[in-house]
């Protein structure tokens, strides 16, 4: 494949210039429809079932590994002001959440399989896009999005490293266990969310005093999967083993995943010491997920400590935790705000790999990516989101050549510029929320238009 003067690849036909797309979790997902959507050929590169990851468990894609939850659907979290702008965007992925959402407070939470399941259909039905199940081991010719994800083939990871000439960094990433609905014991818990907050959509599993401690006792003696030498253990706080946890303090659990704010057992009429939250992890409310409870325990363990939890005693684990390594560059040094490589700028990287962490960041990354690989080759100049966006301000954060000792992030909004007002709380949160939502309109009218083609559907494959 050639060049064109304005460096946008041709084919030696002369035939519409093709973005290649490695990796069809989330962001890949969501790049490779957002340049569908621009009238962009794409050839989407999935590894999956060919050749699987420590993680995932079928060949669909944008296949959930860890929990269901998209967090907060709420104003009030950056995250969800972070989905806002993404619907603004004409998000694959968020359509998709919102036409496969499962109770969750007020989260947006998923049914796992339909979400991928949907997904999958919309870009297999989709004609500008081409799905290549195999592996990539070298970095692609022409206008490229990786978005492989933090399980990286070792061979891509070579040629990364290659191009790059710096060292990864590693974390890792543990995934909470999931129990199925008729195995809890609903004489023991009751059903509730923090203050009243979305209804009764939690499931809690209260604890006294003396059994929180012995909770947290058997914690810190469980044998734990043991961390090759090679391999540096970074945690990022957001995925924190619950055993790692513990041993911070024997309160950190009880002001952490398992704090007991806002919950009141109706039997008793007090709040618990401490309770296990479980969330619905699908569409049948079948299955539920253990809330923050992350862990890298060994299998048998897992299954020892967690049923002594309150209303789990007979708990049947149809997925139990585990822990993966995680990888991502250091995007300070080596990305350009624009999300391209600054040793190759015809290569964009997207998703988890750029350090932002998070489903919806990781989407959001992708569809940056895909409007600027767009314009790339349409001859346009690229462009970045105004910081004060919730996607801007995250973009500003991962790409900040002046940050130091970089590690994952999630949308927040104490990466937003300052506001010249005095509202403190959520009137601050709302007001920051009030000035992204203006900001994002005018920088679409500027910049949107041109991005997406006549005719584009959501709906494709079923969607």
């Amino acid at each position: 494949m050639g060049e064109n003067g304005d460096g946008a690849p041709r084919s030696a036909a002369g035939a519409d210039p093709v973005v290649t797309v490695v990796g069809a979790g989330l962001a890949g997902s969501e790049a490779a429809w957002q340049l569908a959507r621009a009238g962009v050929r794409v050839r989407l590169h999935e590894m999956r079932p060919v050749q699987m990851t420590a993680a995932h468990q079928s060949d669909r894609l944008a296949e959930l590994v860890c929990s269901n939850s998209f967090r907060s659907a709420s104003l009030d979290a950056a995250v969800g002001l972070l989905k806002d702008e993404m619907r603004r965007l004409g998000s694959l992925i968020m359509t998709v959440a919102d036409r496969t959402q499962v109770p969750a407070g007020v989260a947006l939470a998923v049914d796992r399989d339909r979400f991928a399941t949907q997904v999958t259909e919309a870009l297999c039905a989709c004609p500008e896009i081409e799905v290549i199940r195999q592996e990539v081991t070298a970095i692609p010719d022409g206008v490229t999005i990786l978005a492989t994800g933090p399980l990286t083939s070792a061979a891509l990871s070579r040629a990364l490293q290659g191009l790059l000439g710096q060292h990864y960094l590693y974390f890792y990433d543990a995934i909470a266990p999931i129990v199925t609905a008729d195995s809890i014991d609903r004489t023991v818990i009751f059903s509730a969310s923090r203050y009243g907050r979305g209804g009764d959509d939690y499931l809690n599993c209260p604890m006294s005093r003396d059994a929180y401690y012995q909770f947290v006792d058997a914690l810190l003696q469980a044998q734990t999967v043991p961390t090759r030498e090679f391999e540096r253990c970074v945690y990022f706080e957001g995925c924190m083993p619950i055993e790692e946890l513990a041993r911070r303090g024997r309160d950190t659990l009880a002001f952490g995943p398992m704090r007991p704010v806002g919950l009141v057992d109706p039997r008793t009429g007090e709040r618990p010491f401490a309770v296990v939250q479980l969330r619905q992890d699908n569409h049948a409310g079948t299955l539920y997920n253990l809330v923050g409870f992350q862990t890298k325990m060994t299998y048998p363990e897992q299954r020892r400590v967690l049923r002594t939890i309150p209303g789990l005693a007979q708990a049947e684990f149809v997925r139990l935790g585990s822990l993966h390594r995680n990888t991502f560059i250091d995007s300070p040094r080596l990305l350009l705000p624009t999300l391209q490589l600054r040793a190759a700028t015809s290569v964009f990287v997207a998703g988890q790999l750029i350090g932002v962490e998070g489903y919806v960041e990781s989407a959001a990354a992708g569809l940056l990516a895909a409007r600027n690989a767009a314009r790339v080759v349409r001859g346009l100049p690229v462009v970045v989101p105004p910081a004060t966006t919730a996607l801007g301000s995250l973009v500003h954060y991962v790409t900040d050549a002046r940050r130091r000792d970089f590690q994952p992030m999630n949308a927040n909004y104490g990466l937003f510029p300052p506001i010249a007002t005095r509202e403190r709380g959520r009137e601050k949160r709302r007001a920051l929320a009030a000035r992204a939502q203006r900001d994002l309109e005018l920088w679409l009218t500027r910049h949107g238009a041109a991005l997406t083609a006549p005719g584009a559907d959501v709906s494709a494959g079923g969607a």
